[in-house]
């Protein structure tokens, strides 16, 4: 398939701002490392960007670029802010399309991988007339990952390890709506099966006396992001990744959603 990356405003156009951030660099940063995991662990997929470097694009080079080159799917990155007092993720399709359509139906996944992995409060499934989803002749879907001008999500944006997960979530959700063949595995690394993250001890706790119940093994695994403490539920780990999926279905039989964190 031919992915089209579009990392928000460049250039002299910084995008939003706040906390020492300009969105342009973290936009660029997330799909820098998008298109590194998908070209590195799937097959048949090609990938174009808006732009690799600090450039300015206009709305209508990204759209006609992406058209021109006939993109099977296009994911536009940004950040977004308000008052210092929002935060958290959400995501958008055209405002013109059904809850029914193709598009829509892409966006439903992207939206389940990148809320499982993201750690931020999920604010929604949305839809917009922005350009770049009226304007282009594929699919096209646009996230907003944090408000820049948020204390917590602001700390997050300055954290490799966050990036790196958010561009995990939305390279899950692009393989899962596509189909992609994931290349063969290397030996180097292994797949966590991560059943819930939680910011309340009792409430992991309750998660694996619950998939204890179901005879899946699991445990709680404390990790700090951006000063916060967090619990997560490993229920598992393997060094092929087609193991490691195999279990995830285990585990969802169970009611519980869990996703996949490659290390």
């Amino acid at each position: 398939m031919k992915l089209y990356l579009d990392p928000g405003h460049g250039g002299s156009d910084p995008g939003a701002q706040g906390n020492g951030l300009n969105e342009k660099d973290v936009t660029l940063d997330i799909a820098l490392r998008i298109r590194s995991i998908l070209n590195n662990q799937y097959e048949n997929v090609t990938i174009r960007m808006s732009r690799t470097s600090d450039v300015s694009k206009s709305l209508s080079q990204r759209t006609n670029d992406a058209n021109s080159w006939g993109a099977d799917y296009f994911v536009s990155i940004h950040c977004n802010a308000f008052n210092g007092s929002a935060r958290g993720y959400e995501d958008y399709i055209y405002s013109g399309l059904s809850n029914s359509s193709q598009t829509a139906r892409y966006r439903d996944i992207m939206h389940r991988e990148i809320t499982q992995i993201n750690e931020l409060p999920n604010r929604g499934k949305k839809k917009a007339n922005f350009h770049v989803l009226r304007e282009t002749a594929m699919p096209a879907f646009l996230s907003e990952n944090g408000f820049i001008d948020h204390n917590s999500d602001a700390a997050r944006m300055k954290q490799s390890s966050w990036k790196q997960k958010v561009a995990q979530g939305h390279a899950n959700g692009i393989a899962e709506a596509f189909k992609l063949k994931r290349k063969p595995d290397t030996g180097d690394t292994l797949y966590k099966v991560i059943a819930g993250s939680f910011q309340s001890k009792k409430n992991a706790d309750d998660q694996v006396n619950f998939l204890q119940s179901k005879g899946i093994d699991s445990y709680v695994e404390t990790v700090t992001i951006s000063g916060e403490r967090w619990y997560r539920v490993q229920a598992g780990a393997f060094s092929s990744r087609d193991n490691a999926e195999a279990h995830l279905e285990t585990v969802k039989r169970t009611g519980v959603n869990g996703f996949i964190l490659a290390v």
